[in-house]
């Protein structure tokens, strides 16, 4: 009787534990197919805010924190003004950067050392810097590129590495190494990588398109 109502258990809790991961996935599902159609700081903090409460939700899954991570700094990109202008806007840049960061390394610490968290620390790093790019070139410039060569070195055939690289081309005045037609190049070499590129599952990471597409149509 014993054995019985424990296999009865173990098949309840099972059943849960897939309802719930059914639950999960179809949540995660939703917000990732805004990815690569938000273009406002606004549409970017409701997406950011969704993973985070999911992340809390869960809480032993990495990819909810990832994606918050990546949500707040493009809230942070989209946010900065729009004038082209070079000056201190770290009051605006921070904010998000720091938040990215902690969200970040709550995802670092639920996983393995990967291409897209090191992608994503990149990111966090460049948004640092573009708050303050003359007084923080030579600080955060270096380390957003010592994470990018490590996404690099943990898997090359990543298309969001070169969609990131080629950013930085194509923002970068020629006098200090920017080029767009470099930036092309990486631009197209991100393409061909998406034409073959298969992530794991449903809800890993995959953005990037768009911004390729974008960038293409620019040139």
């Amino acid at each position: 009787m014993k054995k019985v109502f424990f296999i009865m258990l173990v098949s309840l809790m099972a059943i849960a534990t897939f309802a719930q991961s059914e639950k999960y996935i179809k949540a995660m599902e939703a917000k990732i197919a805004m990815l690569d159609s938000n273009n406002s700081a606004d549409a970017w903090k409701e997406l950011a805010n969704s993973f985070e409460r999911i992340a809390e939700a869960e809480k032993t899954q990495w990819l909810p924190y990832y994606y918050a991570s990546y949500s707040n700094v493009m809230i942070g990109y989209a946010s900065m003004p729009q004038d082209g202008g070079m000056g201190d806007n770290s009051s605006i840049t921070d904010p998000y950067a720091d938040k990215a960061e902690s969200l970040l390394n709550k995802a670092m610490a639920l996983t393995t050392p990967n291409t897209e968290i090191f992608c994503v620390k990149k990111m966090v790093h460049s948004l640092r810097m573009m708050g303050n790019p003359m007084s923080r070139y030579m600080t955060e410039g270096a380390k957003a590129t010592e994470a990018l060569a490590k996404a690099k070195e943990l898997n090359i055939s990543n298309p969001r590495i070169y969609i990131l690289e080629a950013q930085d081309k194509f923002y970068t005045p020629e006098q200090f190494g920017g080029s767009k037609a470099e930036a092309k190049l990486l631009f197209e070499k991100a393409q061909n990588l998406f034409d073959t590129y298969k992530t794991e599952n449903s809800i890993a990471p995959n953005w990037g398109r768009s911004q390729v597409k974008y960038f293409m149509s620019q040139m």
